[in-house]
C-alpha cells in the first residue's frame, strides 16, 4: 500500500493480550468491541486463538479467525496477514488472542517494530491486559509486567477482572500500590474494573450470557433471560463503558 493509500485509513487498533489462559480475554474482546459499535464506529473483529477461539464465537460480533498455525504449529509469517487487515480497515479493529498465541504475536510485534508500523499507517495501537484475583494473580501481573516492560509507550489499559477475587497484595495494597504496577505506571493509560458483585446474581447473568456468546444488547433482547436478569446485565454494560468512556480511547 503507497503512503496516498495509507493516508486515507485512520483508527486504532486495540490487542487484547494475556499468557494467562481462562482470565476473561475474550469478554475483555467483547466489550470493546460492543462499545466502540455502540459509539457509531466501524468494528472490525479477529480472533488469533487456535485452540478456543471464543471471541469469533459471537455472532453478533462476527470476528474473523486468522489461522496462526502451519503444519501444526504456530507460525509467526502468519500474522503478516492480520496486519495486512489491520492497516486496510477503516474505523476500529479489535484483535483477541489466546494464552497460545500471546508469546509468539508479542514477539512477532516487537520483532517487527508493528506499533510504529500500524502508527505510521494512522493507526494508534493500544493493548489491553487482564489482571486477575485469586489463584491467576500472579500469573497475570506476570503477563502484564512483560508486556508493559516492552510496549515502548504509553498505551497499555490494564482491566482488573474481579471475579476470581479481589486483586491487591498480601498486605491489602490494591493494584496500583503494588511495585509491578508502579514500576510500570508511565505505560499505563487507564485501568477498566470488572467489579466483583454478588454470585448468585449478576454472576449467573454474565455467566450465562457469556456462556451463550450473546452480546449484552443480545442478551438484553433474549426472552429466556428474566426482566430483572436484564436490568442487572445493563448495569454491567453501563459501568463497563463509563468507565471507557472515561478513558476517551480512539
Amino acid at each position: 500500500m503507497s503512503n496516498s493509500e495509507a493516508t486515507k485509513i485512520e483508527g486504532a487498533v486495540h490487542f487484547v493480550l494475556q499468557g494467562k489462559g481462562g482470565v476473561g480475554k475474550s469478554f475483555v474482546a467483547a466489550i470493546l468491541a460492543q462499545y466502540f459499535r455502540g459509539a457509531g464506529k466501524p468494528v472490525h473483529c479477529f480472533d488469533t486463538d487456535p485452540v478456543n477461539a471464543t471471541f469469533a464465537q459471537y455472532e453478533g460480533l462476527e470476528a474473523e479467525h486468522i489461522n496462526v498455525l502451519k503444519r501444526g504449529a504456530i507460525n509467526e509469517k502468519q500474522f503478516d496477514s492480520l496486519v495486512e487487515h489491520l492497516c486496510n480497515r477503516p474505523g476500529v479493529c479489535v484483535v483477541d488472542t489466546g494464552a497460545t498465541t500471546f508469546v509468539p504475536l508479542w514477539n512477532y510485534m516487537l520483532e517487527n517494530e508493528i506499533v510504529g508500523f500500524l502508527a505510521g499507517h494512522n493507526r494508534r495501537a493500544y493493548i489491553h491486559s487482564v489482571v486477575t484475583g485469586g489463584q491467576a494473580m500472579s500469573d497475570t501481573l506476570n503477563g502484564f509486567a512483560k508486556i508493559a516492560a516492552t510496549s515502548g509507550g504509553k498505551n497499555i489499559i490494564v482491566w482488573l477482572n474481579e471475579y476470581f477475587g479481589e486483586i491487591q497484595g498480601k498486605d491489602g495494597r490494591q493494584f496500583d500500590e503494588l511495585k509491578v504496577a508502579q514500576d510500570q505506571a508511565d505505560r499505563v493509560l487507564g485501568a477498566v474494573t470488572i467489579r466483583e458483585r454478588n454470585h448468585h446474581t449478576f454472576g449467573d447473568d454474565v455467566k450465562e450470557m457469556l456462556q451463550r456468546r450473546l452480546t449484552f444488547d443480545a442478551a438484553i433482547r433474549n426472552e429466556s433471560f428474566s426482566l430483572v436478569s436484564k436490568q442487572r446485565l445493563a448495569i454491567v454494560r453501563r459501568d463497563l463503558f463509563e468507565q471507557l468512556d472515561s478513558l476517551a480511547l480512539a
